[in-house]
Parts: C-alpha cells; structure tokens; sequence
C-alpha cells in the first residue's frame, strides 16, 4: 500500500510560478508510473503530468512548455514545476501512484491563479 502527500499549493499571480511536491510512503519499490492530475471546480479531472520508473515524461497539452514533471526515486517524490500560470491552471492538483495498475491518490493540493 502507498501513501501520498502533496504539498506546494497556494495562491499566485498569473504568470507566476508554483512548485508542487508529492512525497510517497509504503510500498514504493513497487511503483511504476507516477503523475499529477487536477480538477476544476465542475470539471472533470484531467491527467496533466506522467513520469515512468525510467523518468519518460508525458505532458497534456495544455500545459506543454509551461509544466515540468521531475521524479526522485531515492526520495520517493514526484514534482511539478508549474510556470508561466494561467488563470485557467487554477484546480485542485493531486498526485498519483501506479502499481500493477492500481492507482493511488494523494489528497490534493489546491492551486489558485489570480488574473
């Protein structure tokens, strides 16, 4: 079993920078993908980050050239480097895990982009 806790949310300007650390607890040898996900209010929840075991990266496209997914194995952490924000980035960003396929989730971590 794996838990996840984020932190790094808040509030900023647009155009602003904010950088989003989830840290994993339990099985973590098992993990394979990591990835940050984020929901609007009445919206449905989008995938905007992926990074594998091997560090391969896939972004949405909305937040290609803006957002940096980066993972640290040895310290079970998973990043998101969020740059050149918009008030449309504005959501709840929540970490996620993947083993075998299961999924786990961290609690989530709001981030607020003030026009």
């Amino acid at each position: 079993q794996v838990h996840l806790v984020e932190s790094g949310g808040g509030l900023v300007q647009a155009g602003g920078s904010l950088r989003l650390s989830c840290t994993a607890a339990g099985s973590i040898a098992s993990i394979n993908n990591m990835g940050w996900s984020r929901q609007a209010p009445g919206k449905e929840r989008d995938v905007v980050a992926i990074i594998t075991r091997n560090l391969n990266t896939k972004y949405a496209d909305f937040v290609k050239g803006r957002f940096t997914i980066s993972r640290d194995n040895a310290k079970n952490t998973v990043s998101l480097q969020m740059n050149s924000l918009k008030p449309e980035d504005t959501a709840v960003y929540s970490c996620w895990s993947s083993i075998a396929g299961e999924l786990t989730w961290g609690r989530g971590t709001q981030v607020t982009v003030s026009s």
